[in-house]
């Protein structure tokens, strides 16, 4: 059975799917879609912890569908521009399971990932499968991918 590592960018997946579609992400469907005839090695989210109740529910729905939530402080800046960026998390994460997995699954439309999709084929062999919205998905990255998946219909609520 083929090994996968999944990793989800909880944030870019929110504002690509809301912007789009005007919907949320359906992770119970992306899970049954990204798992089936495959051993989950690990499974990640990345998300940002504002304290609020309705988020903490949010986050015990991805740990029962079977992630581990990770989770940084939301940060507001003086001028009122806000942080909350996880690209150099799942970066590390992502290349600390690399020589443990067949495939690598990324929830994700940054541009930013294609690089480390181009080093995981060359350096470790690994596949790669993208979700993400496609008109708001790096095209750099759609190119990286072994394996595009849209993020449409029959993955929103």
């Amino acid at each position: 059975m083929e090994r996968v590592a999944i990793f989800a960018d909880v944030q870019n997946v929110y504002y690509t799917t809301r912007e789009r579609y005007q919907k949320h992400f359906d992770y119970t469907a992306f899970w049954r879609h990204a798992t089936t005839n495959r051993q989950v090695v690990a499974a990640f989210a990345y998300a940002i912890d504002r304290g609020d109740s309705k988020q903490q529910g949010f986050q015990n729905i991805l740990k029962t569908i079977g992630f581990t939530v990770k989770l940084k402080p939301y940060i507001q800046r003086r001028d009122g521009s806000t942080k909350g960026d996880w690209d150099v998390g799942i970066t590390i994460d992502v290349l600390d399971f690399a020589g443990q997995v067949d495939r690598v699954v990324l929830l994700s439309g940054d541009g930013d990932f294609a690089i480390l999709l181009h080093k995981l084929k060359r350096d470790f062999g690994l596949r790669c499968d993208v979700y993400g919205v496609r008109s708001l998905t790096a095209a750099a990255l759609i190119d990286a991918a072994d394996n595009f998946v849209a993020i449409a219909d029959a993955l929103l609520l």
